[in-house]
């Protein structure tokens, strides 16, 4: 595509510097105790309760609910995190309209799931607002070192039910904040008010957990000197690559990672400061495109628009989450793909062609094409591996990411590995905490005999 001398638009303090502390303020807010009692009271609880079964950490979601509409928001609160030490955050970002408020009694008959996740928060944040001890016990010690690499949902997991045991844990975290991708890569509407840091403190306060910040596997630390140096190791780093469009002018400085993006945001003390396109355009299908988008929208982007190269129905992102997105004004257009990005003399995108897509037996293109103008591109067409990492230790591979068993057993006898990084994961929080817990219970099993 010819080169032309228009210069995108981009710039901070697009809005009334007032107007950003209410755009990103709680996307839903929080239930008081008399709403969290009222909805309690519209819990059958189902003898088979179909939510607990979709939940992939198996809360007691009956049981945690009567406690609620008993008044035990506390004893709701311990119920919650005897499965899910996060349940925090889950019950701010777990996608529960497609889990357990989906299997719903109330929403198969009526629409009208009860509040699950509201339920959920209430209880917890609750207990952290109220408490004054950490709900469990460290054993004693055993004199045995787990080492762990990341800091995120899954690795936080593993350490707290770890620590339980009475192991000793040293997180390895390649940023310098702990969190992974509650404190880097999920909204800021969504965790507010510094959550995902008050979780870590709370999940580390049952002591015997170290993390050690700005320790990167491959660059700082290597996974020989972590096998040889303690009796397990759990690999819990996502997935630390980001997949590019493929196209010429990818790496312009507008053309931009979108994982990166929300993390500078989120890490920012100054949302006015942060500078905005006055047309983005973003490309992608899941939670990464849907967070973008909203964000941009809330910074002062005048037209944001989600391209992805499927039907609606094939989006990762849930029916919920492309629902938010257009009730802040973002535009999701279907059936496209990036052909070309449009650049000026200067290299510097301004807008990016695509073409229409059809399933024809496999998805392919037409022929025609679009043009939109863009002062920002952002890719959230996934993530992948970094080759390289695991040095002179061998791992079994699948499709890139590490292969386990159920147990989350790698191919090395002293290596587990959960969330992103293994073979066949969900990329949600509350799975990765699953995986978490689970290598848990398995490293604990081999290291006690």
């Amino acid at each position: 595509m010819a080169p032309n001398r228009v210069s995108p638009d981009i710039q901070a303090g697009r809005l009334p510097a007032d107007q950003y502390a209410d755009n990103f303020d709680d996307l839903h807010e929080p239930l008081d105790r008399h709403e969290a009692v009222v909805e309690a009271d519209r819990c059958y609880f189902c003898y088979d309760a179909p939510c607990q079964t979709a939940c992939p950490t198996s809360i007691d979601i009956p049981m945690f609910i009567r406690q609620i509409s008993t008044g035990n928001a506390n004893g709701a609160a311990r119920t919650i995190f005897d499965q899910n030490i996060l349940g925090g955050m889950c019950a701010r970002v777990c996608p529960t309209e497609t889990l357990c408020e989906e299997v719903c009694v109330r929403e198969v008959a009526e629409g009208k799931p009860v509040k699950i996740g509201l339920l959920q928060r209430y209880a917890t944040d609750h207990f952290l607002e109220t408490a004054e001890q950490h709900p469990y016990e460290r054993a004693a010690p055993t004199g045995k070192s787990v080492a762990i690499v990341g800091a995120g949902p899954a690795g936080l997991s593993c350490a707290h039910a770890l620590a339980r045991h009475g192991h000793d844990v040293t997180i390895f975290e390649a940023r310098e904040k702990a969190g992974g991708l509650n404190e880097h890569g999920i909204a800021a509407y969504k965790t507010t008010e510094n959550f995902a840091q008050r979780e870590v403190d709370f999940i580390t306060g049952i002591g015997g957990i170290a993390i050690r910040n700005g320790m990167a596997l491959g660059r700082d630390v290597t996974l020989d000197d972590l096998v040889a140096g303690h009796d397990a190791v759990f690999l819990g780093m996502g997935l630390p690559g980001v997949n590019d469009l493929g196209l010429e002018g990818d790496d312009a400085d507008n053309c931009i990672d979108a994982v990166a993006y929300i993390e500078k945001l989120r890490q920012t003390d100054d949302l006015s400061a942060l500078p905005v396109g006055r047309n983005i355009v973003v490309i992608g299908g899941g939670m990464t495109a849907i967070d973008v988008a909203v964000q941009t929208k809330l910074l002062g982007a005048e037209t944001v628009t989600i391209c992805y190269r499927r039907g609606q129905e094939q989006m990762n992102a849930s029916a919920y989450e492309q629902e938010v997105a257009q009730t802040h004004g973002v535009t999701i257009r279907h059936w496209l793909q990036p052909q070309a990005l449009v650049r000026n003399d200067d290299g510097a995108v301004t807008g990016i062609t695509l073409e229409y897509t059809a399933m024809n037996g496999k998805l392919s293109g037409t022929g025609e094409t679009v043009t939109l103008d863009a002062d920002q591109v952002f890719k959230a067409i996934g993530q992948k591996p970094v080759e390289g990492l695991f040095g002179g230790v061998s791992l079994d591979l699948s499709g890139g990411r590490i292969f386990t068993d159920d147990d989350r057993r790698t191919s090395h006898d002293k290596v587990w590995a959960g969330g992103d990084c293994i073979a066949g994961g969900e990329d949600l929080t509350v799975v990765a905490v699953e995986d978490g817990k689970i290598a848990a219970a398995s490293i604990h099993k081999r290291l006690t005999g």
